[in-house]
């Protein structure tokens, strides 16, 4: 019995190294993914439905002032006065400082807490929501794709209760493809990157799916036409 595992063994690994040398084909070519044929209504719709189907919630706004509207309607219903917007380029435009002013939401940045255990303990504890743009979305899952630097401090998407994220339209993408080359091939890498694909969810107790026990429960996605 002893020596028949060892030939075996002996067989097994001949067969493995033999077909290390052996010369590798090219791969097949795939066909290209549908979504390249979406024009932009359609890759619109198609991220809408499958952030929807991850359970996040899409609004669409015309232009940045509908959209400071319709941020204060949903605060006023989610009950939100204190939110830590980040300040990328999307969001650095809406002077978000004036407008929670007068919507009656305190905003804080980040800056705002040079001592970093203190704005970490306020991005946790002391703000109901974070409010950040999107580099990317993804059609094809209903991906936001967020690149993380001072301006963009990744905790803002991931700690509080409720993520808003702004999407100005042109920034929809057909696939993860194009927007890992876009950001990939921009000449630097960025140290960090976010695939968010709905509010944060497992099903790790007891095979039961639970929102928000490692990041936000809800995902607000607010797509803005005219940007």
């Amino acid at each position: 019995m002893k020596d028949s595992s060892i030939n075996s063994r002996e067989e097994i690994l001949t067969r493995l190294k033999a077909a290390a040398r052996a010369p590798v084909g090219p791969r097949p070519v795939l066909p290209p993914a549908r979504e390249y044929a979406l024009d932009a209504a359609q890759m619109q719709k198609l991220f809408v439905e499958q952030l929807k189907a991850q359970g996040g919630v899409a609004h669409s706004v015309s232009d940045s002032a509908a959209l400071r509207a319709k941020l204060a309607e949903i605060c006023r219903q989610e009950g939100i006065s204190r939110a830590m917007a980040a300040t990328d380029e999307v969001v650095e435009t809406l002077d978000l400082k004036a407008w929670g002013a007068a919507a009656g939401v305190e905003i804080f940045l980040a800056s705002d807490f040079p001592e970093r255990n203190a704005y970490t303990q306020a991005v946790f504890d002391q703000v109901q929501a974070g409010i950040t743009g999107a580099d990317f979305a993804v059609a094809e899952s209903g991906t936001l794709v967020l690149v993380h630097n001072s301006r963009q401090p990744r905790l803002i998407s991931l700690a509080p209760l409720i993520h808003f994220a702004v999407v100005p339209v042109q920034r929809i993408v057909p696939t993860y493809e194009v927007a890992l080359e876009k950001i990939f091939s921009a000449g630097s890498y960025p140290s960090q990157v976010s695939l968010i694909t709905g509010p944060s969810m497992t099903a790790d107790i007891q095979a039961t799916p639970f929102r928000g026990m490692h990041g936000p429960q809800k995902l607000v996605v607010v797509i803005v036409e005219t940007w």
